[in-house]
């Protein structure tokens, strides 16, 4: 019996924010995965190692956690007045699945470094040193970001004092301004509410806010569904029922935001909406042993990714946040202390994070300008990646 051989795509594995994954220039992928479709997704999903029943993805290059199950393409842009387009792929772990429906906020601070490393941009917008201001369009939700790219002699710069919590090593510091993340054609809630009574057939009602800022998101109370507010993933991840119970709350969170018409959808949206619970600022140690006092933060969060509670904190996630803490009366924002503010410091499993909004009233509804952030990004490897030619 004969077998495919394995064949060979270039490839640059990154870390970006808290997340790291797979990134490729379009035009190096295999003819038939350069448009979207069935040989895109399952090439992808073979690079990855899924669907892995193990949940291990032993086989791929993923971690098995949502985290570290990604991949990028990026290519020139076809938009004027940006760079370089960005398209993410959320690929499932135990399922032959990839999600498109949102943006990964982490895996954004390493764009900008890829597109200049592999002459993605006009070098005449990138200096020899100084601030690289990468124009980056977000193709999976339509959207602008801004990435500052630290250059030194020429190259990008990766190495700094600038800490993250969530990762382990200080790097250089890159901001993030995601702008217009809601654009005024849209609802920024979709309710029309900031707050909503959200029920959940056999689970209970609860206070929720659903905002669609930088991604889709049900914000709760921790109190109202049996929590602190403090709690680290084992706390969560470790309870397969606190896991289903979580997934029907975001199900039908999604047919009120509108995403979805029937639960059954919701399997086959597993990237959107998040779920993200707050309380008030309180004492915790972080999953790093990291001692965190009330003083530290304004509020805790906890946000659930493709079905796990995250060690740290989504990108999207964390528009959404500082979007929300932004509009008095939302449940991110009373949370937090209540009135007007123009960022916010949050606690997550890992630490904490501060984030800013330029949030205002236009014609009696609440618009946001942008919101911004600071990540650092790193190559961790590049070169190929390598996947069965008979893998699409």
């Amino acid at each position: 019996m004969s077998h495919v051989p394995q064949i060979k795509i270039p490839a640059t594995y990154m870390r970006g924010g808290t997340s790291k994954g797979v990134f490729f220039n379009l035009t190096d992928l295999p003819q038939a995965a350069q448009v979207a479709g069935e040989a895109r997704d399952n090439i992808l999903l073979r690079v990855i190692g899924s669907p892995d029943p193990y949940g291990k993805q032993t086989d791929g290059m993923g971690g098995a956690t949502s985290s570290t199950s990604k991949t990028v393409i990026l290519s020139k842009s076809n938009e004027p007045e940006h760079d370089v387009d960005y398209l993410f792929g959320q690929v499932a772990i135990d399922k032959a699945f990839v999600d498109w429906s949102g943006n990964c906020g982490n895996l954004t601070a390493a764009v900008g470094s890829f597109a200049i490393s592999n002459g993605l941009v006009d070098p005449s917008r990138v200096p020899e040193n100084g601030i690289a201001t990468i124009r980056i369009w977000q193709a999976n939700i339509k959207k602008t970001i801004i990435a500052q790219v630290p250059m030194t002699d020429g190259e990008v710069q990766e190495t700094g004092d600038f800490e993250l919590d969530g990762v382990t090593f200080p790097a250089a510091e890159v901001q993030v301004e995601f702008m217009s993340p809601v654009d005024a054609s849209e609802a920024m809630f979709p309710t029309g509410n900031l707050i909503d009574e959200l029920d959940v057939p056999g689970v209970g009602t609860f206070k929720a806010t659903m905002i669609n800022a930088g991604i889709p998101t049900v914000f709760l109370n921790a109190k109202d569904i049996g929590y602190e507010g403090t709690e680290l993933q084992d706390a969560i991840n470790g309870s397969p029922e606190a896991l289903e119970r979580f997934e029907t709350i975001r199900a039908y969170g999604a047919i009120r935001m509108g995403l979805i018409k029937d639960v059954s959808e919701a399997t086959g949206r597993q990237h959107t909406p998040k779920v993200a619970f707050v309380s008030p600022a309180a004492a915790y140690v972080s999953s790093s042993g990291k001692q965190i006092t009330p003083d530290d933060i304004d509020l805790n969060v906890r946000a659930l990714s493709m079905g796990k509670l995250h060690h740290a904190m989504m990108g999207t996630a964390a528009v959404a946040i500082g979007t929300a803490s932004a509009i008095p009366g939302t449940l991110v924002n009373l949370a937090a202390g209540g009135g007007e503010r123009e960022n916010v410091t949050f606690g997550h499993p890992s630490g904490t994070l501060k984030v800013g909004a330029e949030a205002l009233v236009e014609n009696d509804e609440w618009r946001v300008n942008k919101v911004i952030m600071s990540r650092s990004a790193r190559v961790l490897m590049e070169g190929n990646v390598r996947i069965p030619g008979d893998s699409f």
